[in-house]
């Protein structure tokens, strides 16, 4: 449906996340694949969506020169705790260390998608609150060095092993805490 209504555009998603190229094919919507290297650095004074807000809108910084049919999608995503962001882990050690902090706790995840086009620009965001059983140590060192989380905010992924055994409930959209709220989106690719 949305195929047919976005037939005429080119939609270039900037993003290396396979989970996001997932839904916009799951979505039945021909892309392209194009990213840039971004530093990706925020104003400290920023707080959970103002974040994903200005990095989803800076990942969009290096497309200047859009043809007429041309919409790029950006995105990110943080997990929000204790008034702090985290990011994705660098390594083993840290990603645990992030799930020790998790574990027992709420966090909210923040996704921001920013969608441009020569017409117009759009920017929403969206939130979820992810409520974590108590983990052991145990578990989560298996979940690390069997899942190897690196590439997701706050080092892990609901759709893996840890959300089925770690995670008591959400408030909000099981795909944003994914990395990307699709309903949101299908619903601003329709107004093109």
């Amino acid at each position: 449906m949305l195929h047919e209504h976005l037939k005429n555009y080119n939609i270039i998603l900037a993003s290396k996340s396979p989970r996001r190229q997932k839904f916009l094919a799951d979505l039945g919507l021909d892309f392209t694949i194009t990213t840039k290297e971004v530093e990706e650095v925020y104003p400290k004074n920023l707080q959970g969506s103002e974040i994903t807000d200005y990095l989803a809108k800076l990942k969009s910084a290096p497309f200047k020169k859009l043809k007429n049919n041309d919409i790029v999608v950006t995105s990110d995503t943080i997990v929000w705790l204790d008034n702090k962001a985290i990011g994705k882990p660098k390594n083993r050690e840290e990603a645990i260390k992030t799930l020790q902090k998790l574990s027992g706790k709420t966090h909210q995840v923040y996704t921001s998608v920013f969608i441009k086009s020569i017409e117009k620009e759009i920017l929403f965001n969206d939130c979820t609150s992810v409520f974590f059983n108590e983990l052991t140590l145990g578990e989560i060192i298996f979940y690390v060095e069997k899942f190897k989380p690196f590439d997701k905010a706050g080092g892990y992924g609901i759709q893996d092993w840890i959300g089925l055994i770690g995670i008591q409930k959400i408030e909000g959209s099981f795909y944003n805490v994914m990395g990307f709220p699709v309903y949101k989106f299908y619903r601003e690719m329709t107004k093109f």
